[in-house]
């Protein structure tokens, strides 16, 4: 089989087993990204073997997920974050700094040095917008106040997140921890998400009237995809996640009077593509590594103490907005998913921690990506906390 025809069977069993595992959930009562992520498990190469992440799919994956947060940014209104800002960045920095801490402790008390001990934290650390912003794409709930803060706290993490990987990295290569170049780093990503924001939908604000009159209809969904792949590439370039461009892509696009027919014009792109992410996701879990009681008990550990850091870190960070939007947002900060990968990916070719600890790391990322959507779908089923932006206003003040 030449690797033309074997690419093609493996995204062909990716996007199967992707519907097969959303068609189960979904009749089981739980978001189809469970059904997505579980299913990459079985078709994986720890039970069934059938795909193998590769460089061609991580590309589709990455390009699913960029999809994802754009289409979730244009339902979102810079207005209607800048009222939660307060929230979220209480929320971004609170829910950082808890499970990095007890993260750092947990790995200490295993047995590494406080420099890998802190390599290990820095897994437990940023929230994965996708898997949260899929959930709450599903459900409709997008413009609840709960859903904003989520999102704006989410970016907040990554901006911290990144900043954090640097110190640790520097840290652990022994070499000199150079402030003044974090501070340059730390402003660069701050600016261009300020600047991008706010210049973007300024702008849009003022110079969509022309796509009103292109002959084309499909024009202004091809405008808008050639600036969310555009700010997601000059996210990278800020040490940011390509999502992060995405998303802010998403935003200033929502300010342009065509945002309905976008967000149906994106659903046949983001049918076809988003479910590789969660595929895939899924089939980087090595089960064959966490065989034995030493491995399973981290596992448990690690799980508990990701689950409860970032609940406990998102609930009071946005306690403001009341103890049940509070417990909102708190579950929907808990997943890890493609963050925690990558950092233990960088540990594991870095040598920082073995085989081990890396599929413990791999497998915690995956679990809370699993158990968060179906307990958040539960919560914002409920009814509970405020829904849209009528009460935005009373809830961040000091954000008018």
């Amino acid at each position: 089989m030449d690797h033309t025809t074997a690419m093609l069977l493996e995204v062909f069993v990716i996007f199967a087993a992707a519907q097969v595992g959303g068609a189960i959930a979904r009749r089981v009562r739980l978001p189809d990204v469970v059904g997505q992520i579980v299913a990459g498990c079985v078709v994986g190469p720890s039970l069934l073997g059938w795909i193998t992440p590769s460089e061609p799919l991580e590309v589709l994956s990455e390009i699913g997920v960029v999809l994802l947060l754009f289409s979730v940014g244009l339902e979102t209104r810079l207005d209607d974050v800048k009222r939660v800002g307060g929230s979220a960045f209480a929320v971004g920095v609170i829910g950082v700094i808890v499970p990095f801490v007890a993260g750092a402790f947990w790995a200490h008390s295993l047995g590494p040095d406080w420099p890998r001990s802190l390599f290990v934290a820095a897994a437990f650390v940023a929230t994965s917008a996708g898997i949260t912003a899929a959930v709450l794409k599903e459900m409709g709930v997008l413009r609840r106040t709960e859903s904003r803060v989520i999102l704006g706290a989410a970016v907040i993490d990554d901006i911290l997140a990144m900043l954090l990987l640097g110190v640790v990295v520097a840290i652990q290569a022994g070499g000199s921890l150079r402030v003044g170049s974090l501070a340059v780093i730390a402003g660069e990503a701050v600016a261009f998400v300020l600047v991008v924001g706010w210049l973007g939908t300024w702008m849009m604000r003022r110079g969509a009237r022309w796509l009103e009159h292109t002959r084309n209809p499909m024009s202004p969904l091809l405008v808008v995809l050639a600036l969310c792949l555009g700010l997601a590439w000059v996210a990278t370039r800020f040490g940011l996640a390509a999502i992060i461009g995405a998303f802010l892509a998403g935003m200033i696009a929502s300010e342009t009077r065509q945002r309905v027919q976008l967000e149906e014009q994106m659903q046949p792109l983001l049918a076809l593509l988003t479910p590789f992410f969660f595929v895939l996701t899924g089939a980087k879990v090595e089960l064959g590594k966490l065989a034995s009681g030493e491995a399973l008990g981290w596992l448990l550990v690690a799980t508990l103490l990701a689950l409860v850091t970032k609940l406990v870190g998102g609930w009071l960070g946005a306690l403001r907005l009341g103890p049940r939007s509070a417990l909102i947002v708190g579950v929907g900060m808990i997943p890890r998913g493609e963050v925690g990968i990558v950092v233990a990916a960088l540990g594991l070719s870095a040598g920082v921690f073995g085989d081990q600890l890396y599929a413990v790391i791999i497998a915690m990322s995956l679990l809370t990506s699993v158990i968060a959507p179906p307990f958040l779908a539960l919560l914002l089923k409920s009814g509970a906390g405020s829904r849209g932006s009528g009460n935005t206003q009373a809830v961040d003040a000091t954000n008018p």
